[in-house]
């Protein structure tokens, strides 16, 4: 007959096991949310010369408010260390869901004073009331962060240039990038856009590079699977990361770096791009 004594040390000893594995379970899944990672990118073209040679953009997309370190000083650091040229934030600086301005402005004007900075809005900034949206892009702007709005600048580097056109997120799928390229003529194009699903669009236009976000990398990477689910692509989605190819254009899609309704990743780090243009 077992003792009462041993009865009351088995269930201390699944108490202890609970917790530890529950434990394990928060550790992996806080790595899995805050493990920040680089990827690199190459990007060759004939169009690419003389001073662009080596040009470097970073990536940031889909910020959601999120924290690495305090004041995102880690994120800020592995930002310096890429010695970026420009910097671009492809959407979803803020999220609508748990919305935090004063994070975003403060991450936004630390970027801005590494390099010159480019913004165009995503999703979740039109998912914010007036007053919320106008703050932010006031606060931006006063950041001295160049904000694209279905517009086109110039970026140079000596004596060499190419063109940054910026699309607002709910102009995506319209004329709105055929309007502004019909009378500018570039030697090399880059396009910002939040959605990537819209590849058919970009690539029509015979820009060069497209940078986009908004997928989330799928939120879930899974073993000869990839993406579970993204937003505007639904389940098994197409576009999740990395580098797509469509006709002459070139579109690299960033995991981002913070969550929104999803609120965990799984196999799926937040992500930093770094693209380098070479002459090819």
């Amino acid at each position: 007959m077992i003792s009462l004594y041993k009865i009351k040390n088995i269930k201390h000893k699944r108490v202890l096991i609970f917790g530890f594995v529950c434990v394990c379970f928060v550790l992996f899944f806080l790595y899995q949310n805050k493990h920040l990672v680089v990827d690199n990118f190459i990007v060759q073209s004939e169009k690419i010369s003389g001073d662009l040679d080596g040009f470097k953009i970073v990536q940031i997309s889909d910020f959601h408010n999120a924290y690495f370190g305090r004041d995102n000083d880690k994120l800020i650091a592995i930002i310096k260390n890429q010695n970026p040229d420009i910097v671009v934030i492809t959407g979803d600086l803020v999220d609508s869901n748990h919305t935090n301005i004063n994070r975003a402005l403060e991450f936004a004007q630390t970027v801005q004073e590494i390099c010159p900075t480019y913004y165009v809005t995503g999703n979740h900034e039109y998912w914010l009331d007036e007053k919320d949206l106008d703050i932010l892009l006031s606060g931006l702007r006063d950041s001295g962060i160049t904000i694209l709005e279905n517009e086109c600048v110039n970026i140079y580097k000596g004596d060499s240039s190419f063109t940054l056109v910026g699309l607002d997120d709910r102009n995506l799928s319209d004329n709105t990038l055929t309007n502004i390229l019909q009378d500018y003529k570039s030697e090399f194009t880059v396009v910002l856009a939040h959605e990537p699903q819209y590849i058919t669009n970009y690539s029509g236009e015979k820009v060069d590079l497209v940078l986009s976000g908004h997928a989330h990398g799928g939120q879930f990477r899974l073993p000869f699977m990839g993406g579970v689910v993204a937003p505007g692509q639904g389940f098994n989605p197409q576009y999740t990361e990395g580098e797509y190819k469509m006709k002459d254009t070139t579109m690299i899609v960033s995991r981002g770096l913070g969550n929104s309704i999803i609120p965990v990743r799984l196999f799926n780090y937040p992500e930093i791009v770094c693209v380098e243009l070479k002459q090819g």
